[in-house]
């Protein structure tokens, strides 16, 4: 079902000029924002944007035979937020994704992902492999780690008792501080940094940026395992169309540009000196990479 978008102050609403309205999929609504007409080129965020991030990369591609989809997760942007911590684990998260993919019925599908957009949005298409005719990898995982691998600062920081709930649940991070994952550190401020932390604001709804960070395996064991396996496996078998764009100064996920490149061998390249959101840096080269995926340039 398709209900009208929740209402936006002036000065955020004139910075996403598109289509706005909630789909009821599953249990949870999601926001969504769209703009074009043509093939479907879905674009998934990671933790802890909002389609907002993809707005640049939108305008990029506006006069091509495109319709740029760009929905909000589960617990994020303006989609409905989960109460409890343990709602946000990764199988339900594509379980969610997967909802309003069948809702939106949508084939054909170019689809592009960013952060933990990468494992949900993949993994939703595992079960909908013929909706899947293209792929744009940006800074993401897609799959699970070695087995000697260990969890950056940021990930462990995220599971230290009590001081992170208060800095994210109290402080708002890391929503605060975007721009420190950046290449060009002045990418992500004024306005723009303000629209991040918008949806957000309510320390009462703020959970999913914690939940979505510990979501992040720390162990062979951890609950994501299953799950990562699952999208590796997938994408190591995926034939079809796919380039990868990537931001080499992002200081979370810059480092796994080649494990990605080896997963999907025939993709093309294009290196950047983007951040970890590098939509905001290099709109223009990842809104090439959908053209070409999407054998329109």
């Amino acid at each position: 079902m398709t209900l009208p978008a929740p209402p936006l102050p002036a000065w955020l609403e004139k910075m996403v000029p598109f289509r706005r309205y909630v789909i009821e999929a599953g249990e949870y609504r999601n926001h969504v924002m769209e703009i074009g007409e043509g093939r479907p080129v879905l674009c998934v965020h990671g933790n802890p944007s909002w389609g907002f991030l993809y707005r640049k990369v939108a305008m990029a591609l506006t006069g091509h035979p495109v319709r740029v989809i760009m929905p909000d997760l589960v617990g994020l942007g303006f989609s409905d937020k989960p109460a409890d911590l343990a709602a946000h684990t990764l199988d339900h998260h594509i379980a969610w994704f997967g909802q309003l993919v069948d809702e939106l019925d949508l084939n054909d599908v170019v689809l592009v992902v960013q952060d933990w957009g990468g494992a949900i949005g993949v993994g939703a298409m595992v079960d909908r492999s013929q909706r899947l005719t293209g792929l744009v990898v940006l800074n993401t995982a897609l799959s699970e780690p070695k087995p000697d691998f260990k969890a950056t600062a940021f990930h462990r920081f995220g599971r230290l008792p009590v001081v992170s709930d208060l800095a994210f649940r109290l402080l708002g991070f890391p929503q605060i501080a975007l721009g420190v994952a950046q290449g060009d550190r002045s990418s992500i401020r004024g306005d723009v940094a303000r629209a991040y932390r918008y949806p957000l604001r309510d320390r009462r709804h703020n959970l999913a940026p914690l939940a979505m960070t510990r979501m992040v395996p720390d162990s062979m064991d951890h609950p994501s395992i299953p799950a990562l396996r699952r999208v590796g496996s997938f994408v190591r078998g995926y034939e079809g169309p796919a380039e990868i764009v990537w931001g080499d100064r992002d200081p979370v996920l810059g480092g796994a540009r080649n494990h990605i490149a080896r997963m999907l061998p025939k993709a093309r390249v294009t290196r950047t000196e983007g951040g970890h959101f590098l939509q905001e840096e290099v709109p223009a080269e990842i809104a090439n990479a959908v053209l070409r995926v999407a054998g329109l340039s």
